[in-house]
């Protein structure tokens, strides 16, 4: 039998996974990462690299401060990234726009940006309206049926991809334990702490904390540990052009260029249950409205396209829990795992260490969806 133990396990090795394996890493403790492989649901093949601030947390004043913090530290999290592992993610911080179709689009864009602006009171919450020829010298090529967009100065964008390098590679390089092809079905805590997790009968690891990061996974295996994770999947769907010079200085809702040339076009959200596959209909009103938004798309050719399976909470925003059953063990879910990604590779990871989730932050706990506790 292996008798491999951690002090700390993650188990999902996807964006939200590998940024609490970075993290974890950076202390003197052993910690593993442990993946199921490319035959896993995965969530993160749904991102569209942005890494935003603009419109979330429309009714959760914590979840728009939360994303704001995670947002300002992005530049050091992304140098810190770069000079341990030598792999430039591809950050950029020039703002983003929101850019609205129609005049309806953009009321309702105005109306939830001066609620969240209202709602952060402090926190600095910033954005403006930007309209004709100030938009078209910020996006050159605009349609000009756009009524305008409106602009948020702490949006970014990344190459998502290079992201999961990146922590793998600095998870790695801090002398932490990736343990591919292990999909874990069994979770048995022990009488007097700790964990062991097994895959098909298999023992794989024990572990003294527990993470569980895995995507839809995460249902099952929280359940096993007395955590109630709600989320179900939310389908988006992606387009990828072929290449162009570089014309899009700035990320957008609907469109960004990557720094490879490329646009990528969406995203979309449908709820199709488990159903993965691209949906003709969806792709065409993807294409409709990002070459309403700029017309000059419709001259380059698509290279691919692809649909994923997003995690949704009832709400849409993150759900953090921990076992009260079985202390020591976490789990954590959200569908902005790139815009997260350094609040969660240096905040949350202090929780687990520290052994609880703070009071402030307990307002991402699965409780907030439970009736009776409401009434």
């Amino acid at each position: 039998m292996d008798k491999r133990s951690f002090d700390i396990a993650i188990i999902g090795g996807g964006l939200l996974g590998s940024a609490f394996a970075y993290g974890f890493s950076q202390t003197r403790l052993k910690v593993g990462l442990i993946d199921e492989g490319d035959n896993a649901i995965r969530t993160a093949r749904g991102n569209f690299g942005l890494v935003w601030v603009q419109g979330k947390g429309q009714g959760m004043r914590e979840y728009a401060c939360w994303s704001l913090k995670s947002a300002n530290a992005w530049p050091t999290f992304s140098d810190e990234l770069t000079e341990l592992t030598g792999s430039d993610v591809g950050y950029h911080r020039p703002g983003g726009f929101s850019v609205a179709i129609d005049e309806t689009e953009l009321a309702d864009y105005l109306g939830v940006l001066k609620q969240l602006r209202d709602e952060a009171g402090d926190e600095g919450y910033e954005y403006e309206l930007v309209q004709g020829r100030t938009l078209a010298e910020h996006l050159p090529g605009i349609g000009e049926h756009v009524p305008g967009a409106t602009y948020c100065p702490h949006d970014g964008h990344v190459n998502p991809l290079r992201l999961l390098r990146a922590l793998q590679e600095g998870f790695d390089h801090n002398g932490g334990c990736y343990l591919p092809l292990s999909g874990i079905d069994r979770i048995q805590p022990l009488q007097s702490s700790g964990f062991e997790l097994f895959s098909n009968g298999r023992r794989v690891a024990g572990c003294e904390k527990l993470v569980i990061a895995a995507g839809h996974g995460s249902v099952d295996l929280g359940a096993q540990v007395g955590i109630n994770v709600p989320i179900h999947p939310e389908q988006g769907q992606i387009i990828v052009t072929e290449r162009s010079a570089q014309s899009l200085a700035y990320p957008t809702n609907l469109v960004r260029q990557t720094d490879e040339g490329g646009f990528m076009l969406g995203p979309s959200a449908r709820d199709v249950g488990f159903d993965a596959d691209t949906n003709t209909g969806t792709l065409q009103e993807i294409v409709r409205r990002c070459t309403a938004a700029f017309p000059y798309l419709r001259k380059l050719r698509i290279q691919r396209s692809w649909a994923a399976l997003r995690i949704m909470t009832p709400d849409g925003f993150p759900v953090y829990s921990q076992s009260e059953q079985f202390p020591g063990a976490f789990a954590f879910s959200c569908h902005s795992g790139v815009t997260l990604a350094a609040v969660h590779s240096r905040d949350v990871c202090r929780w687990v260490l520290d052994g609880a989730i703070p009071l402030a932050y307990q307002c991402f706990g699965p409780e907030r969806f439970d009736v009776s506790a409401t009434n």
